[in-house]
């Protein structure tokens, strides 16, 4: 990549041909390269692997799946592409599912064009996009899998780590926690994606510790 930050290429995926369509063309006017759409899992799969999309703007219900499922065959067929969630606010757990799997931003449908635009630009540079409620939600998760007995392979977060996500879960803006935190902005950014990597480090724990109590790793 070169300076233009906007030149990104993006693939839509959402199982709304209207809404598909108004998503793409709105970025098309910010200056992304929209290379792809799909409606659902398969398609999101099968297209990625070929375009090899820089971001993926992520519908959470699809037409034969998940968000959540689909972010993990994108990133399986296509590791660099970077995932940035398009939720209703209804659909919390599943947000929550979409980061666990590999997501690295969440927007919810409301936001304007110019908000939407700025969250592809910062997913696309490698920037975690996420909001309070994200942040609670985040939180939350780490709380349940801190109760969660012989749980020590799970990593857990750090102080700072927390004490960052309360800030966001307040509503604060990375800039105003670093500020009040005397760290850059940067950091506090790294902080948060830290967060989710731990979260997506702890989803692989928790599955393969499923799948030895069950019985599916014969």
């Amino acid at each position: 990549m070169g300076a233009d930050h906007s030149a990104f290429t993006v693939m839509v995926v959402d199982d709304h041909p209207i809404w598909r369509d108004a998503v793409a063309r709105d970025l098309a006017e910010e200056g992304f390269t929209v290379v792809a759409t799909a409606d659902g899992v398969g398609s999101a799969r099968r297209r990625a692997a070929v375009v090899k999309p820089d971001v993926v703007v992520m519908d959470m219900r699809l037409s034969d799946g998940s968000g959540a499922g689909a972010t993990a065959e994108v990133l399986t067929v296509s590791p660099s592409s970077r995932v940035l969630v398009l939720s209703a606010s209804d659909e919390r757990d599943d947000v929550l599912e979409a980061v666990k799997a590999g997501a690295t931003g969440y927007l919810v449908k409301s936001a304007s064009k110019g908000e939407l635009a700025e969250a592809v630009r910062a997913t696309g540079q490698g920037r975690a996009v996420f909001t309070p409620g994200l942040a609670g939600l985040v939180l939350g998760e780490y709380r349940r899998i801190a109760r969660n007995p012989g749980g020590g392979a799970i990593p857990s977060l750090t102080d700072r780590e927390t004490e960052i996500l309360r800030y966001v879960a307040k509503g604060l803006t990375a800039k105003q926690i670093a500020e009040q935190l005397s760290l850059s902005h940067r950091t506090v950014e790294n902080h948060v994606q830290a967060t989710f990597r731990k979260l997506q480090v702890a989803n692989r724990v928790e599955l393969a510790r499923y799948a030895i109590e069950h019985g599916l790793d014969q």
